[in-house]
């Protein structure tokens, strides 16, 4: 059973009953343009119109078919997780979501739900993931800024999170935000490009030094976009330790407790990486259906030369048993 373990989906159900229960939701806008909503958090800035395709399984379906993909692990779109919010609403708009997840894998069961959480407070996130845990949920896909732009996951006051994330073995998709503080990559699609793996690599290294994965051993992390350019930097920050000994934690023993998507599109690079961390670290992801995901994820990984059982782990047996898929 070959699975997908970084995809998209959000439940056409979850936006009727959100734009039905606006009442709920008063610091949540949604406008509809062209047929695709609009999401705006507290005032903000309103996100890209929603794909189409994020809610078309029919389309879906068939994609996952001509891959040889059986079932896929789908966590929400970032743009709507709403951690701008107050908090009672962030959690309440978690939980709606969550519940029409749900909904979804019982009529997709080839879709498998991660959770969304409101990481804009520790504790309101650390209680849900326990909780969604406790009805079936693997784990949960978070974004790499909490708390809105700038914010970061070592941030203390997710400490409650990250006991709950290793109490209960959650698997965790740490995944880039669409924003990045850096201005320079508004030009030439460098946002997808440049901007969301150097979102990833800096949300990351900073739990690298910070302890994170020595503090709370039993959360599985997986890092997106092939861990981003934390494989190539790795000597860069022990380099770093090195000149500045027993401050932070060990860089190389946080980066092996880690798990890594294989979203790297290039054979060569994917191939470095496995041979780097091991196969048994590497899981298979799409992106699936946004443009800059890899149209052909598992050829990517056959591509890369590490041969067959290695492409066996990584594609079936890594995947089921992270995500407790049988």
């Amino acid at each position: 059973m070959i699975i997908d373990t970084h995809a998209h989906f959000v439940p056409a159900s979850f936006v009727d009953e959100a734009r039905a229960q606006a009442a709920r939701f008063p610091s949540v806008k949604i406008t509809m343009d062209e047929n695709r909503p609009r999401f705006q958090f507290a005032g903000g800035t309103p996100t890209r119109p929603m794909s189409a395709l994020l809610s078309d399984t029919e389309k879906r379906g068939a994609w996952m078919s001509a891959q040889g993909i059986d079932k896929q692990v789908v966590g929400g779109w970032l743009d709507m997780f709403g951690y701008e919010l107050p908090v009672s609403e962030g959690v309440a708009w978690s939980e709606l979501f969550n519940r029409h997840m749900v909904a979804a894998y019982r009529e997709n069961p080839n879709l498998v739900p991660l959770a969304s959480v409101p990481l804009q407070d520790g504790t309101a996130a650390g209680e849900m993931l326990r909780d969604v845990m406790k009805s079936g949920f693997s784990g949960a896909m978070i974004g790499a800024q909490p708390k809105g732009i700038g914010g970061n996951l070592d941030d203390p006051g997710l400490d409650p999170f990250w006991q709950a994330a290793s109490d209960t073995g959650a698997a965790l998709i740490i995944h880039p935000m669409y924003a990045c503080p850096d201005v320079r990559v508004n030009d030439y699609g460098m946002i997808n490009a440049v901007g969301r793996a150097a979102d990833v690599t800096i949300a990351v290294a900073r739990l690298l030094y910070s302890g994170h994965m020595q503090r709370f051993p039993g959360a599985k992390v997986i890092v997106s976009t092939g861990g981003g350019a934390l494989p190539f930097m790795l000597g860069r920050l022990k380099r770093n330790a090195a000149i500045h000994p027993n401050t932070w934690a060990d860089p190389e023993d946080s980066f092996r407790r880690l798990y890594f998507d294989s979203i790297l599109f290039d054979p060569n690079a994917l191939q470095y990486l496995i041979n780097m961390v091991g196969a048994d670290k590497v899981v298979p992801g799409s992106d699936y259906p946004f443009p800059i995901g890899d149209p052909e994820p598992m050829q990517t990984i056959r591509k890369s030369g590490v041969g067959s059982a290695a492409v066996k782990k990584i594609c079936e047996t890594n995947p089921a048993e992270m995500f407790n898929i049988r």
